[in-house]
């Protein structure tokens, strides 16, 4: 798409344009997913948001006195859910601000993917390795552990309290989020690229604004979508 917006709110539009370049990195990522939320939240500041996640990251830091990846796991795990307390918005799940970075990072409320995200942007920080998985009907993430010589993943969902995951529970969960028996398949457990995170958060947001009936919101998504596209 090129020129003006007609729908969304061109400061917003041009921050997402603008940081999709670097949308290949989980911070880049971050600040793509960070500048949706400027549409509706014209005051908010993808810096900012950037901010509290490294002062997130450091308080982990601070913590960890062993830099093994499940020392720097457990203190990630305590410092986001059991400080922080951040927990999937079970209440009022459908609510747009769910989906935006700056009121999840205020609220520690929010759905799957923009949970996800926040959990991945921070584990990067700290120096773990971790990617979404796209899966259907709940987004998760796979952080890779090394012990010793070799290496292992497990899944863990943010929206219940970064509760760790195998790939049989995994699948269970899926299963029960999606109404029907999932198996353990390339498509079912997929990692998620910088597109993928994306375009599932506008999507996301489609569906919310469809619902309430906000047409010029869902317009607006669809806008940014066509730009991603």
């Amino acid at each position: 798409m090129t020129g003006s917006p007609a729908y969304c709110r061109p400061a917003a539009y041009r921050a997402f344009v603008r940081e999709l370049d670097a949308a290949q990195s989980p911070l880049g990522l971050f600040r793509a997913a960070s500048a949706i939320a400027l549409h509706a939240r014209p005051d908010a500041s993808i810096d900012a948001d950037c901010a509290v996640v490294q002062k997130l990251a450091d308080a982990v830091c601070s913590r960890v006195r062993s830099r093994s990846d499940q020392a720097l796991l457990a203190h990630l795990h305590d410092v986001l859910f059991e400080v922080a307390g951040f927990r999937g918005n079970t209440t009022d799940f459908y609510n747009p601000a769910n989906s935006y970075l700056t009121d999840v990072l205020r609220s520690r409320r929010g759905i799957p993917i923009s949970l996800t995200l926040v959990y991945r942007t921070i584990a990067s920080l700290v120096g773990l390795r971790v990617e979404g998985v796209n899966a259907p009907g709940h987004f998760l993430a796979a952080v890779t552990v090394h012990e010793g010589v070799g290496e292992h993943s497990l899944f863990v969902d943010a929206f219940h309290g970064g509760a760790l995951l195998n790939e049989h529970e995994t699948i269970e969960l899926i299963s029960g989020a999606t109404g029907r028996q999932e198996r353990a398949t390339p498509a079912t457990l997929a990692i998620a690229s910088p597109t993928d995170w994306l375009l599932r958060s506008l999507r996301n947001l489609q569906g919310v604004f469809a619902h309430r009936g906000q047409l010029r919101d869902q317009l607006a998504m669809q806008e940014l979508q066509a730009a991603l596209e």
